[in-house]
């Protein structure tokens, strides 16, 4: 009795251990310069989106604010509560380049994840986006879970000049790192055309002296390109057909990326899954080298425990010419429930909390005529106005000191930081 006693204690102590656990499925996927090859596509990113449901989905190659919009509508069809980050142009020069048609952005289920933020890293060639989602959780006013995500794609090209301009590029985006916590729990995900581990652009990515080190959560390094054994990591080409945009070459290359910083790795409050790390509908079939992902070569193999379907590699076939990578995070904090969510109104600031000149924030209440106060750090009042509901509130602050300050809407508990450079 005792023995069966003891059995079932540690049962309900697995199953509450379990019910405790919070899942969040992320994705990253280059669609492909949309919508300027064809809005029909948002048919096969409806199949894609459908079949693996994210929370968090990143993308690239996004040309415009009307697409981002188009995107968004057909994601809403699906999940109601999905919205975006606030959409900006790529700011880094473009010259002798067309880098302001492929934008970053990112769009989140708004039940599970709070946008807190967000920010650009220029470069010269194009931006690094930043956002920072803070977890609905029943405890993020005491505890607060907070969500850097990174979203790139970085110069193409195998010459030694494209790849000395991915290293310049990305040594933007370790330097911006250093200025951050180094506790910050990260996720770096986009195109990084990169061909190999040991590229140098890799190596600084990885470098352990970095104030944050970034990994590859699966560990899969090595020479990519053309190399048949790295099969299980490929993304493009989907395609060997030309005319349909992109590239068509075949399935031989690992270009897309969901690195994490390595605190994610051994982390207990937000952590990566083992074995989430997938290429998208890649079935891992040896057959599929240098073939288009909807062919009958790269179907199931019997007994492998993995399965994408004709109608989903269609799909993904169509859509673009790099498959998405996905990924799992968990979390033991307990979000809260869509009813909780509901109730919860939203204040975060767009393109961070340092600024030179205009201070940007976005309100998301039920109340009506909100007003911002902000004061110094010995609580004197200095500005305040009306806000603008579900929408974008600029501020000029060109007139403040250099210094800490501190900004209070109206219906909100909490005051927020910004700092005047």
């Amino acid at each position: 009795m005792k023995k069966q006693f003891a059995i079932l204690c540690l049962l309900c102590l697995g199953l509450q251990h379990t019910i405790g656990q919070e899942n969040i499925k992320t994705m990253f996927y280059n669609v492909l310069n949309f919508p300027e090859l064809s809005l029909d596509r948002l048919d096969e990113l409806e199949v894609v989106f459908s079949d693996y449901q994210p929370d968090l989905f990143m993308i690239c190659e996004l040309n415009d604010e009307f697409g981002a919009g188009l995107i968004l509508n057909r994601l809403q069809t699906i999940n109601p509560n999905y919205t975006q980050a606030v959409y900006f142009n790529n700011t880094s020069d473009d010259t002798g380049s067309d880098s302001n048609l492929l934008q970053n952005l990112i769009y989140y289920d708004s039940s599970k994840f709070i946008l807190e933020g967000q920010d650009i890293i220029t470069t010269s060639l194009r931006d690094f986006n930043r956002y920072t989602l803070k977890l609905n959780t029943v405890n993020q006013a005491t505890n607060p879970l907070l969500l850097e995500v990174f979203v790139s794609h970085l110069k193409a090209g195998n010459s030694p000049e494209d790849e000395l301009r991915r290293f310049l590029m990305v040594e933007e985006l370790v330097s911006y790192l250093s200025t951050i916590d180094v506790n910050s729990k990260v996720i770096f995900a986009g195109d990084l055309n990169l061909y190999t581990s040991n590229d140098i652009t890799f190596q600084l990515l990885t470098d352990p002296t970095n104030a944050i080190t970034l990994t590859d959560p699966i560990n899969r390094l090595g020479d990519w390109h053309n190399n048949s054994s790295f099969i299980d990591v490929f993304t493009q080409s989907t395609r060997t057909q030309s005319g349909l945009g992109g590239a068509s070459g075949g399935f031989d290359d690992r270009f897309d990326f969901i690195l994490t910083s390595e605190n994610m790795l051994t982390n207990t409050d937000l952590y990566y899954v083992p074995n989430s790390y997938k290429a998208y509908g890649n079935n891992i079939n040896t057959d599929c080298y240098n073939r288009a992902i909807n062919s009958s070569d790269c179907a199931e193999v019997p007994g492998s425990g993995v399965s994408y379907s004709p109608t989903l590699r269609n799909a993904l076939h169509d859509m673009s010419d790099h498959l998405p990578v996905v990924m799992e995070l968990e979390t033991n904090e307990q979000l809260l429930s869509t009813t909780q969510f509901t109730e919860k109104n939203t204040f975060q600031f767009i393109r961070g909390n340092v600024t030179d000149n205009q201070l940007s924030f976005m309100l998301n209440s039920a109340a009506t005529n909100n007003e911002y106060v902000i004061y110094d750090v010995l609580a004197r009042k200095l500005m305040s106005g009306n806000v603008k509901n579900n929408d974008i509130t600029n501020v000029n602050v060109a007139n403040l000191p250099k210094g800490i300050y501190y900004i209070k809407i109206d219906d909100f508990t909490e005051t927020k930081k910004f700092i005047k450079k």
